[in-house]
């Protein structure tokens, strides 16, 4: 059978979207991936049993996808694209990730039969409520809440399948008006065959927490280093790496320096997915501290697996995805994502208590080997084919 998923973005890489095709193809089907591409990519790839079709996009096309559910420009590139791809196959499933294009995915239900299927990779009227280009008032006019909230459930209602990262990206959806019976959970977690860690020793003689991800202001990464000035260093030197490039970088710097932690943090910049991972294993402790609002209260971080299977303790914000994994596994703890002293009281327990570090770490791990990882979470997505 074959099927057709969509992406609106360059790809590779997508770490979700490349386990989601490997698992299929393997229960033999034909996945064909369509994308754009601004890089000038093949238009056609056959890479690892999966036919990658790319079409160029100009940077003023792809700037109108902010106003796609006004003007249908965006919508047209794509509709042009995937007409030639259906003429020229005979798909049996249309996949969509995330919702912006979903109306492309029901309009090729409509006309050729085809099954809809709609990836939710996150919460998207809740991201683009806390996205830089919707706080002017021409960016709402453009990109409109209550436009983009009925869109999603008419959607919704208009796919076969829709997947979710999240119970309670579910829940939120069902509580909509949603029919609880076509959302499936497939989670973003670690793919144990294709995630190696190499052997790296830790400094003993200092105490190390790691950022990993973007740097924006609903990051959070102001509460983190305001909290570490209130940490109960003990005899260690107290480090604390941030790792990635954001709008918000240089705010951070100045809070660092005017509270005087600026000497105990070390801003890396962006890093090659294998560097990453040694400075992962290297910490003592790895943090997400998002703030919480509607979009991550309903999604969850790959990273967070990462930092788990690494055995590495996970210290972050209240939000709810977050907070349900830590407290199962107990491999870590939870601090009021606005509150910096609440965040060093959480830091200086595991600090100062080697015992509970090391069941942590033991636990965190145990915790993806035997539950949340990929091999559990694709047979999630093949009940969904199955049943096509």
């Amino acid at each position: 059978m074959k099927l057709l998923m969509v992406l609106d973005r360059e790809f590779p890489p997508d770490i979700r979207v490349e386990n989601e095709i490997e698992a299929l193809s393997e229960a033999g089907f034909e996945v064909h991936i369509a994308c754009f591409t601004k890089e000038n990519k093949k238009k056609y790839e056959f890479s690892n049993n999966i036919h990658i079709h790319r079409k160029k996009i100009s940077e003023i096309i792809f700037k109108t996808s902010v106003g796609c559910l006004k003007f249908p420009i965006y919508f047209n590139f794509w509709r042009s694209f995937i007409q030639g791809l259906f003429k020229k196959y005979n798909f049996k499933v249309i996949h969509i990730h995330d919702l912006p294009l979903a109306q492309i995915g029901y309009e090729f239900k409509s006309k050729y039969g085809v099954k809809f299927i709609l990836d939710l990779h996150e919460n998207w009227p809740a991201y683009l409520r806390m996205a830089a280009h919707t706080k002017s008032i021409f960016g709402k006019f453009l990109s409109n809440d209550s436009e983009w909230i009925r869109y999603e459930s008419e959607m919704c209602n208009n796919a076969d399948n829709i997947i979710t990262v999240v119970d309670e990206a579910r829940h939120r959806l069902v509580k909509a008006g949603v029919q609880g019976k076509k959302i499936a959970v497939v989670s973003n977690t670690l793919n144990l065959t294709h995630f190696s860690l190499p052997k790296i020793k830790q400094d003993p003689n200092i105490f190390t927490i790691v950022y990993a991800g973007g740097i924006n202001k609903h990051r959070g990464l102001q509460n983190i280093i305001r909290g570490l000035q209130f940490i109960d260093k003990g005899a260690k030197k107290l480090q604390f790496i941030i790792l990635g490039v954001g709008s918000y970088l240089n705010e951070l710097k100045k809070i660092s320096k005017n509270i005087g932690v600026y000497n105990m943090i070390d801003f890396i910049g962006w890093v090659p997915y294998v560097e990453m991972q040694k400075y992962i294993l290297k910490s003592d402790l790895c943090v997400i501290p998002h703030e919480k609002n509607d979009h991550t209260d309903s999604t969850i971080p790959h990273k967070l697996f990462q930092y788990m299977f690494a055995g590495k303790p996970v210290i972050s914000s209240n939000c709810n995805p977050i907070t349900r994994i830590l407290n199962e596994c107990k491999c870590g703890y939870v601090y009021k994502f606005n509150d910096p002293n609440d965040f060093a009281v959480k830091v200086s327990e595991i600090y100062n208590n080697n015992e509970l570090y090391i069941k942590m770490s033991k636990n965190g791990r145990a915790c993806v080997e035997n539950k949340y990882n990929w091999e559990k979470d694709k047979e999630y997505l093949l009940s969904i084919y199955k049943t096509i």
